[in-house]
């Protein structure tokens, strides 16, 4: 049997940043108070506080990857270290109070939608003890963000390893790198950060990867006190800085673009990535380090020393794929041997299906939604018609390949706030996105995700399958932001009061 909890106005799923800002944006915009935020690890802080690998950093500059009501003066570089991230984003737990909403090594199992009362029952479950509770709210939101679940090893004989195999996003402390052969799987951003944290300590290191990166020179200043002060006490310099960052990032748009002017920005771009590499990383891995495919069908690599850190001895690279993996060595295609005393994963998180047990409207479930409506998708990244009063943070779409995820997790949050203060105000009990209205949205979605670079190229997390592509934005942040800040409430249909 399950703990019957009370009843709370909401539930958000998920402590990182969106969860955070959800929590936030309820106490200073709608004065609410009672809500929760289930997490299932033992600490807040979402992808913040699982990866903390060596040299794990943001690649968007700190001035725009912070939260725009929660400004942060104090960062000490550009692109600051996972720790900083994190303790800023606690500090903002703590002022807004969220902290003491949030309930720790809780498991969302489950969400049934009551039409009779309109609300939801939750059902959750202890991650230590297994013991399960119920609860009802009146509004469920998912924050459990889109980089969750680590990619498994699956090579054959893992299992016969002798030392640790670990990834990234679940790094062992305990493990001692000094002296060590290590052998790094992947060579997306974690990869890139993690290989020059780790080379002047270890044995040896040998990378394996299936397609290069385009790398970028990344400056990392420290950020000098006068600017802080600035920051902190000059009012409207930090928002001019924040906002001239937007726009920076924003030019980068451009080549994500299938028409000539996309052609000519990538041919650019492309050009200083090569350059890049040929002034930086030792010749004989020049052929490896520059892809094929054009600039944008993959993340960009912001290099933090990574191709510097090539030149070393004990650093190397190969494309020859490890068939085998046995007690102390891995076996490559080739035939080849590399001693191994640790592994490490850097091959990413499980992003092609978008997995929440729940049960909408009829008996609707979110897998049958999708089925019915061509593959997974949501309104405006964040709403389903089959399910009221539930809505998606970073939902499906909701990523860009050129600016902070943070700018869209805001702006969903924001629209979910205009959305459910007639519900907290007593004037409706639910709301939901019309199924036309949401079909019309999923249709010019994948129309213009066909215009763009990531359509019908390479196998990655970006790349469309079976013709869709529930990951990326296609269009600009300013039309992203438009739509936000001035919805079109046509879209939506509210059910009365209850006590109407």
């Amino acid at each position: 049997m399950a703990t019957q909890l009370p009843r709370t106005r909401a539930i958000i799923v998920g402590s990182g940043f969106s969860g955070i800002a959800m929590g936030a944006q309820f106490k200073q915009q709608l004065r609410l108070d009672d809500y929760v935020i289930y997490e299932r690890s033992p600490h807040m802080g979402g992808t913040w506080w699982a990866n903390q690998y060596p040299g794990c950093a943001v690649d968007i500059p700190s001035i725009f990857y912070s939260l725009s009501f929660a400004p942060n003066p104090n960062f000490s570089k550009l692109f600051p270290d996972h720790y900083e991230i994190l303790a800023y984003l606690e500090d903002v737990a703590r002022r807004f109070e969220v902290d003491k909403h949030i309930q720790l090594n809780t498991s969302w199992d489950k969400g049934v939608w009551r039409e009779d009362t309109k609300t939801w029952l939750v059902e959750l479950s202890n991650v230590l003890t297994g013991e399960k509770f119920e609860q009802e709210c009146d509004i469920l939101i998912s924050a459990i963000g889109g980089l969750v679940d680590p990619q498994p090893c699956t090579i054959p004989g893992v299992d016969s390893f002798a030392g640790p195999v670990m990834h990234t996003a679940k790094w062992r402390h305990d493990v001692v790198l000094d002296d060590k052969n290590v052998i790094v799987i992947g060579n997306g951003c974690s990869a890139t950060q993690v290989v020059p944290a780790i080379a002047d300590k270890v044995k040896s290191i040998y990378q394996f990867f299936r397609s290069p990166q385009f790398f970028f020179p990344r400056e990392n200043p420290n950020i000098h006190p006068y600017i802080k002060w600035a920051f902190a006490y000059v009012p409207g310099v930090m928002l001019l800085a924040r906002w001239q960052m937007f726009h920076a990032l924003e030019r980068g748009f451009a080549m994500f673009s299938t028409d000539e002017r996309g052609n000519r920005h990538r041919e650019l771009v492309k050009k200083i990535s090569d350059e890049y590499v040929e002034q930086t990383a030792p010749k004989e891995y020049w052929d490896m380090l520059k892809p094929a495919y054009k600039v944008g069908c993959k993340r960009r690599v912001f290099d933090p020393g990574y191709l510097k850190a090539l030149n070393r001895d004990n650093v190397h690279i190969t494309g020859d794929p490890i068939v085998k993996i046995e007690a102390k060595e891995v076996v490559t295609e080739s035939g080849a041997r590399y001693p191994a005393d640790v592994i490490v994963l850097a091959n990413g998180f499980v992003t092609g299906q978008v997995a929440m047990n729940i049960v909408g409207r009829g008996g609707i479930t979110t897998a049958e939604h999708w089925e019915q409506h061509g593959g997974i998708e949501a309104y405006k990244t964040t709403a389903l018609s089959s399910f009221p009063n539930f809505f998606m943070l970073l939902g499906p779409n909701a990523s860009s390949g050129h600016t902070s995820v943070l700018f869209a997790s805001e702006l969903a949050v924001d629209l979910i706030i205009k959305l459910v203060r007639p519900i907290f105000k007593g004037k409706a009990s639910s709301i939901s996105v019309k199924d036309d209205y949401e079909r019309q949205y999923s249709t010019d979605m994948q129309g213009a995700l066909k215009d763009r670079v990531w359509a019908k190229t390479l196998r990655s997390w970006y790349n469309i399958k079976d013709d869709r592509n529930h990951m990326l934005y296609p269009w600009s942040s300013y039309t992203m932001w438009w739509q936000a800040r001035f919805p079109d409430m046509r879209a939506w249909t509210y059910s009365q009061s209850k006590t109407d």
